[in-house]
């Protein structure tokens, strides 16, 4: 099978995107990970298909497959990209689209074409533990396991169209993300597994993060991760309606209201280059 692909990226979180709107796009598990093969493939975090809309109100379907060839149901560096790939690719001119998603829709607004920035409305935050899923838990701002890779951990937990955890860190530099990062991913208390942020509060509008990706590991940057902490930080009293989230990759700007307002995340999209891979 011949793949024409364009690779992307969010802050250094790297994408294939591919158009499925011509030609439907089926990859299983092995054609997945192959493609997102860094030695033996194109290499990338996530594959982003293209998709005809599912919704009389949608512009396009969105998917969005990890390296290790499970789904995603969110990301906000990709869903920048997404916007920047249509438009560039001819499929659409329009500078506000909506998108169908794994479990809904969003809509990502195009800010300057030249720079190219763009705006996402990521989803309203989920707190309550079934939607998360979190199990064991009755709701509340934080919560604590007693055994994650040998230690008591607490942490913050929210769904903003992915499952997050979000830890306070006094330094991203020396958190421990290599070794608490999969262990709590993997935790038996997130049933669909979970991404873990590492967050370091520097005042009430900017905070460092680092993210440990479920099916990728650490990225460069995650944009529902730095929604997820911000939003977590918002919830605690500890940070203000719009934050700057510094990644490894670069800056992020969250915008959050509370409770019952959709999530904004914005930032820049880049395009790095275009190919085409055979997969047998």
């Amino acid at each position: 099978m011949a793949l024409s692909f364009t690779k992307m990226h969010g802050l250094g979180n790297d994408f294939v995107v591919l158009d499925g709107t011509r030609t439907p796009i089926a990859l299983d598990v092995h054609a997945a990970r192959a493609l997102a093969d860094r030695h033996f493939g194109v290499g990338c975090d996530q594959i982003l298909i293209v998709d005809p809309p599912r919704r009389a109100n949608a512009d396009f379907g969105y998917r969005i497959l990890n390296s290790d060839g499970s789904e995603s149901g969110q990301c906000g560096n990709g869903a920048r990209c997404f916007a920047r790939y249509v438009r560039e690719q001819g499929l659409t001119d329009k500078t506000l689209i909506t998108v169908d998603v794994f479990d809904g829709q969003m809509t990502i607004e195009t800010l300057d074409a030249a720079a190219h920035r763009y705006r996402v409305a990521l989803a309203i935050p989920a707190f309550e533990p079934a939607r998360i899923p979190l199990t064991g838990f009755n709701q509340a701002r934080s919560y604590r396991l007693k055994n994650v890779a040998g230690r008591p951990l607490t942490f913050a937990a929210l769904a903003v169209g992915n499952p997050h955890a979000v830890l306070r860190v006094k330094d991203v530099e020396t958190a421990e993300v290599g070794l608490i990062g999969p262990a709590l991913e993997a935790h038996p208390a997130f049933v669909q597994r979970v991404n873990v942020g590492f967050m370091q509060v520097v005042a009430r509008d900017h905070v460092r993060l680092r993210v440990y990706e479920r099916g990728a590991g650490e990225t460069l940057a995650c944009g529902s991760g730095a929604a997820a902490a911000a939003i977590a930080g918002i919830e605690a009293g500890d940070l203000d309606a719009h934050v700057r989230v510094d990644l490894p990759g670069g800056r992020l700007e969250v915008d959050w209201a509370g409770r019952d307002e959709f999530v904004y995340l914005s930032g820049p999209a880049e395009r790095v280059f275009d190919g085409k891979l055979v997969l047998s």
